[in-house]
């Protein structure tokens, strides 16, 4: 596993204490989280717009990805390695657990492909499969 610094260096990002602290939540973390999990977990160290912001550029950057959820909210994962800035490559179904309520990337799972109608072009695809995990079950 890339360490901390290494993870920020490699895609020119300054390695600040918000940062470091937030990208360890993701790498400690075997399931999704969401904003305010995050918060929670920073405590009174870093503020919402700072954790807002590490957010965005971490998604921005290819270093974690969007989970859409049934309530329109969203949650964020840490990307796989192919990622990079603007080219997110996690084609990857999420499962959401009715149990623990616990959201996993099952990254050895992906999204078919689906055929559109002519004249619709698709930029990104989502799939949310909920049921019981395997810790659950």
């Amino acid at each position: 596993m890339e360490t901390l610094h290494n993870i920020l260096k490699k895609n020119r990002l300054s390695v600040t204490d918000g940062r470091k602290k937030i990208l360890e939540l993701f790498l400690h973390s075997n399931g999704a989280l969401a904003h305010a999990d995050i918060e929670k977990s920073t405590g009174e160290i870093f503020d919402r717009v700072t954790v807002y912001r590490t957010l965005q550029t971490f998604v921005d950057k290819g270093i974690i990805h969007i989970i859409p959820t049934i309530d329109n909210s969203v949650l964020y994962a840490l990307c796989k390695d192919n990622c990079e800035a603007g080219h997110h490559h996690d084609d990857h179904v999420h499962f959401v657990c009715d149990d623990c309520s616990k959201t996993i990337c099952l990254e050895e799972v992906t999204v078919p492909l689906i055929k559109l109608p002519k004249g619709f072009k698709p930029n990104h695809a989502a799939m949310v499969i909920n049921g019981i995990c395997n810790e659950c079950h």
